[in-house]
């Protein structure tokens, strides 16, 4: 079994996972596992993402960051490598459910296995029951998809197609008692099918993110910008308490320009810090 790689026993599965019918009997993990107060919210949806889609997804993580939120999704292409990317950038925390083992052998899709490390590097987490070196096979991700499901306290279907395998997690969740919620999409899309379907079945119909934040249970006004920020990430944001220039900035963190330009990017994305006059400064402190 590769160093990095540790097993879990059912005491000490994420969210609500050991609960279930048919829990798993272990699993294997690849970095952090979210702090027990965080909730999790799987994100499913179709491997050719709508760009309507796309632009829901991309609108609503402005809203999810700053929570308490772990975001669970498959590591496919299409949604849930979205979903991934956007956890990412607006620093949320998140945990990969691949079709396979774990190890960087096995991993599927090899695509990803770039978005797979960057997980792991901002303290997101692979998470599996099949060995490190399980090769994917047709079975295994319906697999998957209940442990998805199984550890999540709700499911957001983004959408999917009538014979779509995203279907199969959304009928899991109902198995599990979970929150199954969803968008409406336009009459005639084939990738509103799916989800028009379950909302004729009694999913929650979701038009605005605050809705995901409701079902969740969390505060919608309680939104810390800084939550989940890596550790030099804080340390520019502490220094930008007070107003500071790029050039200061370069002398305080002594990194290189293009570096530091990165981070403060970043931060700018999340909208956590802004530039006024030649510097940066933190939202949380500027003085209007």
């Amino acid at each position: 079994m590769p160093e990095d790689v540790y097993q879990v026993s059912k005491e000490s599965f994420p969210g609500t996972l050991r609960h279930i019918a048919d829990p798993p009997k272990t699993l294997y993990v690849r970095g952090k596992l979210p702090p027990k107060d965080h909730k999790l919210l799987c994100i499913v949806g179709s491997r050719a993402l709508s760009d309507y889609g796309r632009r829901v997804l991309t609108h609503f993580f402005k809203t999810l960051q700053g929570h308490p939120i772990s975001i669970v999704s498959g590591l496919a292409l299409g949604t849930d490598g979205l979903a991934h990317k956007l956890a990412l950038q607006h620093g949320l925390h998140t945990i990969a459910v691949p079709g396979s083992g774990i190890s960087d052998k096995a991993l599927y899709p090899k695509t990803h296995a770039y978005l797979a490390q960057n997980i792991l590097e901002s303290g997101g987490a692979l998470l599996s029951e099949f060995p490190p070196e399980f090769r994917a096979q047709m079975w295994s991700f319906a697999k998957r998809n209940r442990i998805m499901a199984g550890m999540s306290d709700a499911v957001f279907m983004l959408e999917a197609g009538e014979k779509s395998g995203t279907l199969i997690t959304a009928k899991m969740s109902a198995e599990y008692n979970k929150e199954l919620c969803t968008i409406p999409h336009p009459l005639f899309s084939e990738h509103g099918k799916g989800p028009h379907q379950f909302l004729r079945l009694g999913a929650t119909i979701v038009t605005e993110a605050e809705h995901l934040l409701e079902i969740l249970g969390l505060d919608i006004e309680q939104q810390d910008l800084s939550v989940s920020l890596r550790p030099l990430e804080r340390k520019v944001l502490d220094l930008l308490d007070t107003p500071q220039t790029l050039e200061q900035l370069i002398l305080l963190l002594s990194l290189p320009r293009e570096d530091i330009l990165s981070l403060l990017s970043g931060l700018e994305l999340k909208g956590i810090i802004s530039s006024e006059g030649g510097a940066y400064v933190s939202i949380r402190n500027r003085k209007t």
